[in-house]
C-alpha cells in the first residue's frame, strides 16, 4: 500500500497541466457516478480508456481516485487502500500498453476482461485477510470460487462497456488533447 502514497507523492510533485488534471477528474467523476449502476460498474473500463489514452500514471490516478471518492458514498474501510491499488494497477498497465489498446477494439476488451479478473482477484485477498485476519490459500481458493459469478458478471460488464465506449471516448479524449495541448 505503500505504493500508493508513493505514486501520489510522485504524481503531485510533477508539474502536471491543470488542463490535464480537469481531464482526470472528469474520468474520476464518471466512474464514481458509475459505480450507483447495479451489477454494471464501469470504473475498471473508465480507468482503461483512461489509461490508454491519457497514459499509465493518469490512469493509475483515475482508478485509485475513484475508489477513494466513490467509497465517501458505499463507505470507506479497510478495503479501500485494496480497492485504489488494484483500479491503480489496471490504469497504469493500461497506459503501459496504450498504443496497441487505442489500435484494436478486440484488445482494449480483452485487456478490460482481463483487469475485471484482476480486480477481483486481488480484492478476494482482502476477504481473505479481513475473513482470517492472515492469507489462507485454502480460504483463498474458497473465496475465489464464491466470488466467481459476481468475478464474470463484471467482467462481461467491462467487455460490453468497452466495446461500446472505449472508441467514442477515445476519440472525444483524442480531441480534448490536441485542442487543449494536454
Amino acid at each position: 500500500m505503500l505504493s500508493l502514497v508513493l505514486f501520489i507523492a510522485g504524481f503531485e510533485r510533477k508539474k502536471t497541466g491543470t488542463r490535464r488534471l480537469i481531464i482526470v477528474a472528469v474520468m474520476v467523476a464518471l466512474s464514481v457516478a458509475g459505480r450507483f449502476i447495479p451489477f454494471f460498474k464501469p470504473v475498471t473500463a473508465l480507468t482503461v480508456i483512461t489509461g490508454a489514452y491519457l497514459g499509465g500514471e493518469a490512469g493509475f490516478l483515475a482508478g485509485s481516485m475513484s475508489a477513494v471518492i466513490s467509497n465517501f458514498y458505499f463507505g470507506q474501510g479497510p478495503w479501500t487502500p485494496f480497492q485504489m491499488f488494484a483500479w491503480g494497477l489496471v490504469g497504469l498497465f493500461a497506459g503501459l500498453l496504450g498504443e496497441p489498446l487505442r489500435r484494436s477494439r478486440a484488445l482494449v476488451v480483452l485487456y478490460g476482461a482481463v483487469a475485471g479478473v484482476t480486480y477481483s482477484v486481488v480484492m478476494d485477498v482482502w476477504t481473505v485477510l479481513w475473513y482470517n485476519k492472515g492469507f489462507d490459500p485454502a480460504l483463498y481458493l474458497a473465496a475465489l470460487g464464491t466470488a466467481l459469478p459476481h468475478t464474470l458478471l463484471y467482467t462481461a460488464s467491462n467487455a460490453v462497456f468497452l466495446w461500446l465506449c472505449a472508441r467514442p471516448f477515445g476519440e472525444k479524449l483524442d480531441r480534448v488533447k490536441i485542442k487543449y495541448g494536454v
